[in-house]
């Protein structure tokens, strides 16, 4: 009986193996892979050619960055080329036999692809030298169509695809790619819109949110089905489906808004068949989920525990809380000089004389009282936490005004950001105008710094402004090459607080020092120097000459260690995942800065839109730059907070970890394809852990005692939900979303 089962199942798995190998006959036929890419830095126009010979050239990965493979210091051009044979059977099983498409995935920055020397597609508009606008390449995958009649195309004979890379900064080439062949067929030409922003809650707790299907085929209508479903970010079950029936004639659309039930951590897919070919295509869509608790009524002390000043330099500085107002402030052992409004929770005045000073700070509502042990340290340095504030560029660009700082300003007030800790109002590049008789001057949008500088501090907040060591700023405003010393005056004499200065248009002007990168910094830090106030100074050029290593020598408080951010998930994760070689020149008085926030509403001009990032890719960027003891920047228009926003910027643990007073910045200790764990040292001799999945599904991750350098039974704490998990021995395992975080104490 034994021998006759053994027969039966090799039989089926005879018949299983068959079937699985005329699968992936059909599957060949379908598709043809791209496959034993070479590469080489540089750039020659003859390499677009197939005559040309790369046997020299070296074998490279198209799925990771050429970062990871050796050649981390090219910024600028480098060539990926292909020989693969196109056979003429992929237009058997084809329904559009019309064109073939050739995807490539995403290129870090630009490309311009060729087939067999001719030019099929481009991303980022390259011009003769250089390419235009690259910020936003990186985001779009590569996928370029040819007609089938195309003379470029040998049909069952060897073809070479060549691609021309431009890279501008960090890292470059392709990536997330498994380069291949097909037809163009009908669901090419269909496309899925959703738009986080049209969530609204309804009466009854449900969602309501719009999506749009649209017919890009001129030729013929197209018919399917649509499939919704909710899913569980953290099981990935089904919670709740509805399929509709979709009709579009050429070039028109299919709308519907759709009921959801209120589920959280949870995601909408969207899914269309297309009736012929049954082929699909699918989009998702994360429901906002919200997982800090509110804040109690009972009165609790936030912000920075030590806080620097310099000698005779004015002193201000709000005691952040939170409780059912109204509170009373108290402040036991302030030194001379200084004095407490204990019904605002503001501290001001000077300290006459270098000392460091331990303070007991007490807010008292009718529901009870907290205390805090608060330190200020009165000497040569200042910024001992990380800044935590607003800057106007991400959201106004240079469309900023003095009516949209005093919203601003306003908002961190009537949100109660303020009660967290948020103090800085930076003003960006936009506000300059000449420089007359040694003083710079502002233009028709700032008609009294001065004033506006006291409507500012008259709520317990600060000012910063922006300048440039070159002649002109970043965009075209008024610089201060040679007028450090007259702008250095301006700003003390307005009350600024904060200085954040742009490399920009120093380049025209810089000589081939060996010293170049950082004379004009040193410059301005003399001239501030000579100030009688504490004026935060932001160095920002971008990481160029490894800025991280000698920062602190031209008394840098913060620099910046990237250029700009923007709001996706290829910008987020290519800059905040490479900051683990800059952590060790992290501390007190000295922050690497990877850009400013992008969550909220944010657009760098007038038109402001909700972040392109999903809501996990925002715990992502809050937890990793709270990690990184990163200043915190919000860049979105502070008068449009949604409640999800709010709930990020407002996790008093998670401002803690980034306002550690130990400063240490985080380093990494496992790096895999999918996922990282990143740890931070914190000042009570507790661990901050954050474990990142960078792949597009949920994951079960695990971490072990050897990876976290801990040892013994330790106690998770879920900083986000701010709870305990329990307490764990050797191992812990973390469910995390596409994208997502856990980060979590450890104690």
């Amino acid at each position: 009986m034994r021998k006759t089962n053994q027969t039966i199942m090799k039989k089926i798995y005879t018949i299983l193996i068959i079937l699985t190998l005329s699968v992936l006959s059909i599957k060949a036929q379908d598709v043809q892979p791209i496959n034993n890419w070479k590469f080489h830095v540089g750039d020659d126009m003859q390499w677009k050619t197939p005559a040309f010979n790369d046997n020299a050239w070296q074998q490279i990965r198209v799925d990771i960055p050429w970062d990871d493979q050796g050649y981390k210091k090219n910024e600028g051009y480098g060539w990926y080329r292909a020989k693969v044979v196109i056979p003429s059977s992929l237009k058997n099983k084809a329904y559009l036999k019309d064109s073939i498409k050739i995807y490539i995935g995403k290129v870090d920055e630009c490309d311009q692809t060729y087939l067999n020397g001719k030019l099929i597609g481009q991303n980022a508009g390259i011009v003769t030298a250089n390419f235009e606008d690259p910020n936003y390449a990186w985001t779009y995958e590569r996928c370029y169509c040819v007609a089938v009649n195309d003379p470029a195309i040998n049909w069952d004979k060897e073809n070479v695809i060549a691609i021309r890379v431009y890279n501008g900064y960090g890292i470059g080439g392709m990536y997330q790619a498994k380069p291949e062949i097909s037809m163009r067929e009908l669901i090419d030409y269909v496309k899925i819109y959703t738009d986080e922003t049209s969530f609204k809650q309804k009466e009854n707790n449900s969602y309501a949110n719009s999506v749009e299907i649209v017919n890009k085929y001129a030729a013929s209508k197209i018919t399917g089905k649509l499939l919704v479903q909710v899913k569980s970010n953290e099981k990935q079950k089904v919670l709740w489906e509805k399929q509709l029936d979709v009709t579009m004639l050429p070039l028109e659309h299919y709308k519907a808004t759709i009921d959801f039930p209120n589920v959280e951590n949870s995601y909408i897919v969207y899914t269309f068949t297309e009736s012929i070919t049954k082929k699909t295509i699918k989009t998702l869509l994360e429901i906002p989920y919200i997982l800090t608790p509110k804040a109690a009524k009972t009165p609790r002390i936030n912000g920075a525990k030590v806080f620097g000043v310099r000698p005779n330099h004015p002193f201000l500085y709000i005691i952040a809380a939170t409780g059912e107002r109204p509170l009373t402030y108290a402040a036991e052992g302030l030194p001379k000089g200084l004095t407490l409004d204990k019904t605002t929770g503001m501290i001001s005045g000077s300290i006459p004389a270098k000392g460091t000073f331990k303070i007991k700070l007490s807010v008292e509502n009718s529901l009870g009282k907290n205390t805090r042990d608060f330190k200020i340290e009165c000497g040569d340095l200042i910024c001992l936490t990380p800044p935590l504030g607003w800057n106007s560029w991400n959201c106004w660009g240079l469309s900023v005004s003095t009516d949209k700082v005093k919203a601003s300003a306003d908002a961190m007030v009537s949100s109660g950001l303020i009660n967290h800790g948020w103090t800085y109002m930076n003003i960006d590049d936009g506000w300059e105008l000449v420089h007359k008789d040694d003083s710079i001057t502002c233009n028709e949008k700032f008609p009294n710094m001065k004033s506006l500088a006291d409507y500012v501090h008259s709520k317990g907040l600060k000012l910063g402004i922006y300048s440039s060591p070159g002649p002109k700023t970043c965009g075209g405003y008024e610089g201060s090459f040679n007028y450090e010393q007259a702008d250095a005056n301006n700003y003390a004499a307005w009350g600024i607080d904060y200085l954040k200065y742009d490399w920009c248009s120093y380049e025209t002007v810089a000589c081939n020092d060996t010293d170049r990168l950082f004379k004009p910094y040193r410059k301005m830090q003399t001239a501030l120097s000579k100030v009688n106030r504490d004026i935060v100074y932001s160095l920002c050029q971008y990481g160029m000459g490894d800025v991280w290593k000698w920062g602190a020598t031209v008394n840098g408080n913060t620099w910046r260690t990237t250029g700009d951010i923007t709001d996706t998930w290829g910008s987020l994760s290519e800059i905040g995942f490479n900051q683990d070689k800059c952590a060790p020149y992290s501390q007190p008085g000295h922050w690497n800065d990877p850009d400013m926030l992008v969550v909220g509403k944010v657009g760098w001009g007038p038109s402001l839109h909700n972040t392109h990032l999903t809501p996990s890719e925002q715990y992502t960027h809050i937890s990793l730059w709270a990690l990184l003891s990163a200043p915190l920047l919000i860049g979105c228009d502070l008068s449009q907070l949604d409640d999800f926003t709010l709930n990020l910027l407002t996790n008093d643990e998670v401002i803690d970890i980034d306002q550690d007073p130990l400063g240490k910045g985080a380093t990494r200790v496992v790096k895999n394809t999918d996922y990282q764990v990143w740890v931070k040292q914190l000042e009570d001799g507790s661990i901050a852990v954050g474990i990142f999945n960078l792949s597009n599904d949920v994951k079960k991750i695990t971490v072990n005692w050897n990876e976290l350098n801990i040892k013994g039974t330790k106690t998770f704490r879920d900083v986000w939900r701010q709870k305990d998990l329990g307490k764990y021995k050797d191992l812990f395992t973390a469910t995390v979303s596409s994208h997502g975080v856990m980060l979590a104490r450890v104690y």
